[in-house]
């Protein structure tokens, strides 16, 4: 789904419902209009403002913590990916095949991440990533270690490799969507109940629209901000590759 989508259907909720609002006066006899009628929208148009707030807020605190939760997956892989190259170092020249065979599964990853020619970006689930993975790790394995210090390295890049493995499959759950579409939906329906109210007991001047059209853009606004921290990949907040490029930089120093 995307952020700018989701923030136009949403704008158009809001500010529909403030011109509806604004129709609906011209159209409803006096009594509908009445100081008892007008207390009674009221609280309802609070209790709905409330609850609008607060999935509101929900729903800013679930993309933010989803957006900075792979930040951190991604930082995670970097640290990880250069002590796996330091203990293959410390193994000696034996290991020199499978130092050979992380450069490219690196360079592989964030090429399919962050597309260079501006492609479609693929998931860490991706058939070659796993396939380069599984070579290295078997590369890995496959060392056979003459003393003490060689079993200490291979142990401590085989730690390091399932550290890499396992934040990669948890990042590869993250990637999905967080942000349910009931709950857009039903935020989208308070918002146009609530702008509907604001317009039924406005007065007819532009400035009383623009002010109605601002709110309704700040809303949408708000909105677009969730969306797109939900899509760390596809939106204009994206997630930096500059952890993973670092970490490439610094392999068989």
């Amino acid at each position: 789904m995307s952020s700018i989508g989701v923030a136009s259907f949403v704008f158009v909720c809001a500010f529909g419902g403030a011109l509806l609002g604004i129709y609906l006066q011209r159209l409803l006899p006096n009594g509908h209009l009445s100081h008892e009628s007008k207390d009674v929208i009221k609280l309802g148009t609070g209790l709905v403002a409330t609850m609008a707030a607060l999935v509101l807020g929900l729903l800013v605190g679930t993309a933010k913590t989803s957006f900075d939760s792979q930040t951190t997956g991604f930082q995670q892989l970097a640290t990880n990916i250069i002590l796996l190259d330091g203990a293959l170092e410390a193994y000696g020249p034996e290991a020199q095949k499978s130092r050979a065979l992380l450069r490219p599964m690196v360079e592989s990853t964030i090429e399919r991440l962050w597309p260079s020619d501006g492609s479609q970006h693929t998931s860490l689930a991706d058939a070659e990533i796993t396939k380069n993975g599984r070579a290295f790790l078997a590369a890995v394995r496959a060392l056979s270690p003459q003393n003490e210090v060689q079993r200490s390295a291979q142990t401590q890049a085989l730690q390091s490799a399932g550290d890499l493995a396992r934040t990669r499959w948890t990042l590869t759950q993250q990637d999905e969507d967080s942000l349910p579409m009931p709950f857009l939906v039903v935020l989208a329906f308070w918002l146009f109940v609530l702008f509907t109210s604001f317009g039924l007991f406005s007065p007819h001047n532009a400035t009383v629209i623009t002010v109605l059209l601002v709110c309704a853009l700040s809303v949408a606004g708000a909105v677009f901000l969730i969306v797109d921290l939900d899509q760390p990949f596809d939106g204009f907040l994206k997630i930096s590759s500059a952890s993973l490029r670092n970490a490439l930089a610094q392999l068989g120093r």
